[in-house]
């Protein structure tokens, strides 16, 4: 008989070690990314309501002027002379997402979160138009959420963002598996939100 108590003792002590592991995980990666996961739920939230602005409505300017004669050799437009100018003169910020130039003429387009902004050029005289879009503080956090023409830093804390909920739900579930007491109600709750998500997919397809 002492035999078979000594394996259930065994047994014991490592699922109750596994669970003050699991419990441990789950409640420092709560505590570490609760503040940024706080900020993509209210964002997912305002996502889904585009309209909310809270007053803050998009700022549009244009303005006019004449570019530097440095930023044309030889008929040939210096495109980052041209942003250098803008940026130093005109405020302008976010990052380049497109250029060209043809036919005497050219044009940049500047993105950031709730932000944009495009010039155009005439090589000729080196005339300029920028018109930007300041938009408010709700619709920079949306393009926050989405990782629209934010830095390669920002996306990283999105990845590492997914992987802690991830490694949340995981050890949540781990931890409800532990708990006799609960375990089947548990897996019932779990197995019925699966389902209804099922279903709210396939209706919403």
């Amino acid at each position: 008989m002492t035999a078979d108590v000594a394996p259930r003792e065994k047994t014991r002590r490592q699922r109750n070690l596994t669970g003050k592991w699991m419990r441990s995980v789950h409640m420092w990666i709560s505590m570490t990314s609760l503040l940024i996961v706080l900020f993509f739920s209210i964002t997912g939230i305002t996502l889904n309501h585009p309209t909310w602005t809270f007053g803050q409505d998009p700022v549009s300017a244009t303005v006019s002027g004449t570019l530097p004669p440095d930023v044309v050799h030889g008929g040939t437009i210096d495109f980052l002379a041209v942003s250098e100018f803008l940026r130093s003169g005109q405020h302008v910020t976010g990052e380049v997402t497109d250029h060209s130039s043809q036919n005497g003429e050219g044009s940049i387009s500047y993105r950031g979160p709730g932000y944009a902004a495009d010039v155009s050029f005439r090589l000729a005289d080196r005339s300029f138009t920028l018109t930007s879009q300041k938009s408010g503080l709700v619709a920079v956090l949306n393009d926050l959420h989405k990782g629209r023409h934010t830095s390669t830093l920002w996306k990283w804390v999105i990845d590492i963002t997914a992987g802690l909920l991830v490694m949340m739900s995981i050890t949540g579930i781990a931890l409800q598996l532990t708990i006799k007491r609960t375990r089947a109600l548990g897996l019932v709750l779990a197995a019925a939100g699966t389902a209804v998500s099922l279903v709210l997919v396939a209706l919403s397809g």
